[in-house]
């Protein structure tokens, strides 16, 4: 066989960078490479269209192995997850069943999201009921101030219950900056209670303490270099102040837990979690931190703690990126999301309900939802294979792009003082919010596509009667003080299209756009298709046409269907003598567009013709125009 292999690949000449080169300049017939095929990410790097053998051939991360430091392809020599779901607990009995339930039907994490006041030993008791805390990964989420208490609760009741400490795993997520990046509130003391959580932490030897809440950047429209390096950021702060405070480098190292969110951009997640693995473990290397145990395979030859610089991840898929209309595309979105995660080899994975957005989650949503992780090892088998991304000439790259863009924002936080220096100044606060702007902007133009929502929408569909008032504990934190610094913007990506639907369903007009098609078939074709798609983003009934054989029917037409828009679809050479000739036979009896951005668009504006749609529009501020000449608010 192996003969055969060189046999055959020895009548192949090998193909130069610079001859793949040649050809696709040829192909490109004198349109500049750098415009047409480079990708700009807007992630502070460029994609190229292909990679090559010599592109990774000084890299450091591709000479690494699985459980190996820096853990560039893993902390783990397997990619088994864990799949959790989280309870919103209101009632600790049905939480409890809820709980016993879910163990049934495949979750091996479970999250418990407690309101701040109902923390005491009782409920606790109640919560964890015929629950083995040794076999499943019980995580629990409540007020910062709560934490060490909860902590302190737990650690009573495993005990008690004469649970072997060491088997059990787990979470409290002890977050200090939760309210200064989601509700714009000072926390001046959160070094002191840090340290006590901590403190405290140490009773449960096998729990994460110290939570980093990236997945806030993530949910706030953060590019992904962006999350990364301010989740660098936020872990180093934790185990700076900590260590400064007389704590030990490689215990704190071992109780921060990073908790990110996962988005759309398949490739790149999976680069940036191999990423986070791999700059963290360069971050707590650099504290030098003691190994304590003499027989400790992963400290030779220097006694340091190599173990301690392991990140341990939590992904949960993205909410920013999910939409109201179409609502059942953000189960294609959530899967892609969890498969990058899979693929890059977290240790567990929250996958969001398509309908959270809208709706307190079903039994039906929830379910599908734990489906779509099971769905991943038990049909994909990705949990049976490690870092398959590894030797990827393109996600090897990827990788080393993102590390790089993301480790000059940690160094640059690091420079302003440190992550809680930042927010403090609302740096951290005020990035995010303008990447989400520039997003906000990309969707409204279409250059970032939402699926059925800026883009082929479903024209027909209704959503204002499926947006339900939310119950949620979501947030278990009760703090009251005023607001002094800025706040993450936590609108979704797709709350303006979704605001300017559901005026146009809430007016009880049905605005009609009319196609008036004619000439050229191909241009026509596509024309009256864009046009289509572009005003049934607004919820407008459109009505599409195969041709006229004049624009005085197609006029007559479109007013005898009671159009209030009528877009003209035809060939820019066609529109210097068609256009003017529709304009005059609709006499103002209907708004007029023409589909395209034709040459002789300065002449037609002359005679009065202003309203042009084409791939250049920013499809939703012309949307918005349309409704207030409709009259729609």
């Amino acid at each position: 066989m192996a003969e055969l292999k060189e046999k055959l690949f020895s009548e192949f000449a090998p193909v130069s960078t610079e001859e793949w080169m040649a050809k696709i300049t040829a192909d490109l017939k004198g349109a500049p490479f750098e415009k047409k095929l480079v990708w700009k990410t807007g992630e502070g790097f460029d994609v190229n269209p292909f990679y090559r053998a010599e592109d990774i051939e000084s890299l450091k991360t591709t000479t690494s192995l699985p459980g190996e430091f820096p853990y560039v392809r893993g902390t783990k020599k397997d990619n088994d997850w864990k799949v959790r779901q989280n309870i919103e607990v209101t009632c600790f009995k049905g939480a409890n069943e809820k709980a016993l339930d879910l163990l049934n039907k495949g979750v091996t994490s479970l999250g418990f999201v407690i309101q701040s006041e109902d923390v005491n030993a009782e409920n606790i008791a109640t919560l964890l009921n015929g629950i083995c805390p040794e076999s499943v990964e019980l995580n629990f989420k409540t007020c910062h101030r709560k934490a060490e208490q909860l902590i302190n609760i737990l650690a009573d009741y495993l005990k008690a219950k004469n649970a072997d400490l060491k088997k059990c795993y787990g979470s409290v997520n002890y977050d200090p900056f939760k309210r200064m990046l989601v509700k714009g509130k000072t926390n001046d003391n959160w070094v002191a209670n840090a340290v006590a959580v901590f403190n405290a932490g140490k009773a449960l030897p096998r729990y994460k303490v110290l939570s980093v809440n990236a997945f806030y950047f993530n949910n706030a429209g953060s590019y992904i270099t962006q999350e990364l390096g301010y989740a660098l950021a936020w872990g180093n702060e934790l185990l700076a102040k900590l260590v400064e405070a007389g704590c030990r480098a490689d215990e704190v190292a071992k109780k921060i837990k990073f908790n990110f969110g996962v988005g759309s951009n398949y490739f790149l997640e999976i680069a940036k979690f191999r990423a986070a693995r791999w700059l963290w473990a360069e971050i707590v290397a650099a504290y030098e931190p003691k190994c304590q145990h003499e027989d400790c395979p992963n400290n030779k030859p220097d006694g340091l703690c190599r173990c301690a610089a392991k990140m341990h991840i939590h992904a949960q898929t993205s909410e920013w990126n999910m939409t109201v209309y179409d609502a059942h595309v953000n189960l294609l979105r959530t899967q892609t999301e969890a498969m990058s995660a899979a693929l890059a080899g977290v240790d567990s994975i929250t996958v969001r309900p398509f309908d959270k957005i809208f709706k307190n989650p079903d039994d039906f949503s929830e379910r599908i939802a734990r489906n779509q992780q099971l769905l991943l090892k038990e049909e994909c088998h990705l949990d049976k294979v490690v870092d398959p991304s590894a030797g990827s000439y393109y996600l090897e790259t990827l990788t080393v792009s993102v590390a790089d863009v993301a480790w000059k924002l940690f160094v640059e936080t690091e420079e302003k003082g440190g992550f809680f220096a930042a927010v403090m100044a609302g740096d951290v606060q005020n990035a995010v919010n303008a990447s989400s702007n520039a997003r906000k902007a990309a969707i409204a133009t279409r250059k970032e596509v939402l699926l059925g929502t800026n883009q082929f929408p479903n024209f027909t569909e209704l959503a204002a009667s499926k947006i339900e008032v939310k119950t949620s504990v979501s947030d278990p934190c009760a703090c009251n003080s005023d607001e002094t610094l800025p706040k993450l913007n936590f609108e979704r990506g797709a709350s303006a299209f979704e605001a300017l639907r559901l005026a146009t369903e809430n007016s009880g007009k049905t605005p009609k756009a009319f196609m008036l098609t004619i000439g050229n078939l191909a241009m026509r074709l596509a024309r009256s298709q864009f046009s289509c798609n572009f005003f049934g983003c607004a919820g407008y009934k459109v009505i599409d046409n195969l041709g006229f054989e004049t624009v005085e029917a197609g006029v007559e037409a479109a007013v005898a269907a009671g159009a209030e828009i009528v877009v003209l679809c035809s060939s820019d050479d066609e529109y210097a003598e068609l256009a003017p000739a529709a304009f005059k036979a609709l006499n103002g009896r209907a708004e007029f567009v023409v589909a395209g951005m034709p040459a002789c668009m300065d002449e037609l504006k002359e005679q009065g013709i202003t309203q042009y749609i084409n791939v250049r529009s920013n499809v939703l501020e012309t949307l918005k125009a349309f409704n207030a000449k409709l009259g729609i608010a």
